[in-house]
C-alpha cells in the first residue's frame, strides 16, 4: 500500500502534514527552510492517537523551527559583481564581464573569483540561468565518480542519476527504478556533503525507510554521517 495523505492537523498555530504509510511507527521531521512538520503515522493508527502523539511533541517540533530561524541564510542571489557565490564549499566574487564574443559562460579564476560573460544588457534572469547552467556542469563532473566508488562498497548499482533543483531535500531515490535524483544547490557545498547525499540515497536502494536498518548501514559505510548531515543543513540558501 502506498502512502496517502491525510488532512493536515492544526496544532496551536502549527500545521503538521499527516502521511498514512505501511510503517510500524510514527515518524516526525521538521524540514528546512521554514521548519515545514511532516507526521507519518502506521495506515490503521486513529487519529485521535495521531494528535496526541503531535501534541505531546509540540515543544521538540518548536525548537527545530527556532534552529531553523536562527541559521545563517544566504540572501536572494541578483547576480551582480561584487557579490558572494560558493562552489564546493569555497567562496568566490562574482565579476560581470560583458562581451559579443564567445558563449556566455561562467570561468573560475584564481580561486578567487567566478568570471561571468555575459551579453551586454543581459538580465537578471539570464545571469541566474547561466550560473545554473555552471553548477550542474559542476556536479555532471563529480557524481560518475562517487557513484563509481561506492557501488562496489555498498553493494548496489546505480541505474540512473539526474539533477534538478529541489526547495527541501538534498536528493531522493526511485529504488524501483534504481534511480537517484541530487539536488543541484549541492553544487555550492563541500564535496563531503555531495558524497553524504549520494551515498544516503544509494543506501535506499537496500533499505527504502529511514529505519534503524538504515541507520545501520550509513554507520557501516559513512562513519561521520551525522557530523556532515549537520554541516549540510547549517547553511539555508534561499
Amino acid at each position: 500500500m502506498g502512502a496517502q495523505k491525510m488532512k493536515d492537523l492544526t496544532i496551536g498555530d502549527i500545521q503538521v502534514e499527516v502521511i498514512r504509510k505501511d510503517i510500524k511507527n510514527m515518524h516526525l521531521s521538521v524540514h528546512p527552510p521554514n521548519g515545514r512538520v511532516r507526521l507519518a503515522v502506521p495506515v490503521r493508527i486513529d487519529e485521535d492517537s495521531i494528535r496526541f502523539f503531535a501534541i505531546s511533541k509540540l515543544s521538540w517540533i518548536k525548537k527545530q523551527q527556532d534552529k531553523f530561524r536562527r541559521q545563517e541564510r544566504i540572501p536572494p542571489r541578483r547576480y551582480v559583481s561584487g557579490e558572494c557565490h560558493y562552489v564546493a564549499g569555497q567562496r568566490y566574487r562574482l565579476n560581470i564581464i560583458e562581451t559579443t564574443i564567445g558563449k556566455q559562460r561562467v570561468e573560475k579564476r584564481n580561486n578567487d573569483y567566478l568570471d561571468l560573460y555575459v551579453r551586454p544588457g543581459g538580465d537578471e534572469g539570464t545571469r541566474e540561468r547561466i550560473m545554473q547552467e555552471f553548477y550542474r556542469s559542476h556536479l555532471k563532473k563529480e557524481i560518475p565518480a562517487y557513484v563509481a566508488e561506492w557501488e562496489p562498497i555498498i553493494g548496489v548499482a546505480v541505474e540512473e542519476w539526474k539533477i534538478k533543483r529541489m526547495k527541501t531535500k538534498w536528493g531522493t531515490c526511485n529504488p524501483t527504478a534504481k534511480r537517484i535524483w541530487i539536488n543541484l544547490e549541492l553544487a555550492k557545498k563541500n564535496p563531503r556533503c555531495l558524497e553524504y547525499i549520494i551515498v544516503h540515497e544509494m543506501v535506499h536502494l537496500l533499505e527504502r525507510q529511514h529505519s534503524d536498518r538504515f541507520k545501520a548501514y550509513m554507520d557501516q559505510f559513512l562513519p561521520d554521517w551525522r557530523s556532515v548531515k549537520e554541516e549540510l543543513n547549517g547553511i539555508i540558501f534561499e
